[in-house]
């Protein structure tokens, strides 16, 4: 799928669950809840993939883990704070990286208007 109409497919299925949800409640519940969007979609998501690090020719487990993961094309980092702060980005970019995935979303969920919570990162590998 072209990934374009991906990222605007699960940002639809993203301000879905924030309609039903609302602001306030624990990353966890959104990650759920996004998930059966997304499975409702015709979407294959994966959640919670372990992401080790290469560290010269060794992998290493260091309990990394992305919140979701699209057929190898997008990775979907959500949070659920007062507001998005650099690191955020930092900390998907940086998995992205080490993924080898070129294009991210970073979901806020805490915000009266999801639209304003959500970033889109590229990569060019």
């Amino acid at each position: 799928m072209d990934t374009d109409l991906l990222t605007q497919k699960v940002i639809g299925c993203a301000i879905e669950v924030h309609k039903q949800l609302g602001p306030g409640l624990l990353e966890s519940t959104y990650e759920t809840c996004l998930l059966l969007e997304l499975k409702q979609a015709g979407i294959d998501a994966k959640y919670q993939v372990e992401l080790p690090i290469l560290y010269k020719n060794t992998n290493i487990y260091a309990g990394y883990r992305l919140d979701i993961l699209i057929t190898n094309e997008l990775i979907v980092e959500l949070k659920s704070v007062e507001k998005l702060l650099p690191i955020h980005s930092a900390q998907l970019l940086t998995y992205m990286k080490l993924s080898n995935v070129s294009t991210g979303l970073l979901i806020n969920f805490n915000t009266t208007k999801l639209i304003n919570g959500i970033k889109r990162l590229n990569l060019k590998f």
